[in-house]
């Protein structure tokens, strides 16, 4: 299927909610992009066990600001976090906000469009706003783990604290919405593999010996946790700069470890797109990623280069 190239300047926008159950909320949002001319929804993946939605669109960046603010208003609107249980850690309904810069625009023009977007929310929602990434006023403040410490069960705790208050808008906690962290980034490819095995303890001992905190691969956050639905264990993992370490060697230690513990790799998972570059030479199939299609790469909307096996 033809996809539509986008122009210089370009900015993409990966909004994570804490909805991953209720298709007919997820597709309102995923609507709320689709009604912004000139933006492009690349992808939404949603996932029940992680509790968890993203989004992926791009565009020009006055245009993906405001389908930013479009999404967050009706991410506001209809999730209410006093009913949300998942595995992943978060503080909000609409829980991270990062911008990333593509073609044609400078981290420092997209800092400011971050800021612009969560001073807005702060205004318009009554929402605490935490930046982070570039965009980060505080030296604490630069990963969105920081700031979940505690998650939306201790945000009312962090609030309150005189070293919590956020960056924009009030110091008080609202359940039904917690806060949000908005961001300026770099790309960031989300990846996960699933494990022939329901036993999590397995999955977390992989995580330590992979993710760059533990002394494993440089600039890989990774975490085991349960997929109780699907009754297997997951290593859930960030690549922060996919040319030190590439979805191919992550996926070759996740498989070499699990080897180790007696342990097989049933398949993988990419959450959104990801750059051509980011399988360092390799085909999706060779990293787990059955069924992979073209528009699962960041260059088939960028007018780059992008064929070959999939």
């Amino acid at each position: 299927m033809a996809r539509p190239s986008i122009a210089a300047p370009a900015v993409e926008c990966v909004p994570n909610v804490s909805e991953g159950r209720d298709r007919a909320v997820i597709e309102r949002l995923a609507e709320a992009i689709r009604s912004v001319d000139g933006v492009t929804l690349m992808n939404v993946h949603a996932d029940a066990d992680h509790h968890r939605a993203v989004f992926s669109f791009l565009g020009d960046p006055p245009r993906v600001e405001a389908a930013a603010l479009t999404f967050a208003a009706r991410a506001v609107e209809l999730i209410d976090m006093r009913h949300q249980h998942g595995i992943h850690p978060r503080v909000g309904a609409l829980d991270v906000l990062p911008f990333v810069p593509l073609a044609g625009v400078s981290m420092a023009e997209t800092v400011a469009l971050a800021c612009r977007v969560g001073d807005a929310l702060a205004r318009r929602h009554a929402i605490p706003v935490y930046y982070y990434g570039d965009a980060a006023r505080h030296p604490g403040r630069r990963t969105p783990r920081a700031l979940r410490r505690g998650e939306y069960e201790g945000l009312a705790a962090r609030l309150a604290a005189a070293d919590g208050a956020p960056d924009a808008g009030p110091a008080r906690f609202e359940p039904r919405t917690g806060a949000v962290l908005v961001g300026a980034r770099g790309i960031l490819v989300a990846f996960n593999v699933w494990l022939t095995t329901g036993d999590v303890a397995v999955a977390r001992e992989i995580a330590r010996t992979v993710r760059e905190s533990s002394g494993g691969l440089p600039a890989v956050q990774a975490m085991g946790v349960l997929l109780a639905s699907r009754g297997t264990a997951q290593v859930s993992m960030n690549l922060l700069d996919y040319r030190a370490t590439s979805i191919a060697a992550v996926f070759d230690r996740v498989r070499d470890e699990a080897r180790a513990r007696g342990v097989g790799v049933s398949r993988s998972e990419l959450v959104g797109v990801a750059p051509r570059a980011a399988f360092a030479g390799r085909t999706p199939a060779s990293v787990g990623l059955a069924g992979f299609t073209l528009d699962l790469y960041l260059d088939t909307y960028l007018g780059r280069e992008a064929s070959g096996p999939a």
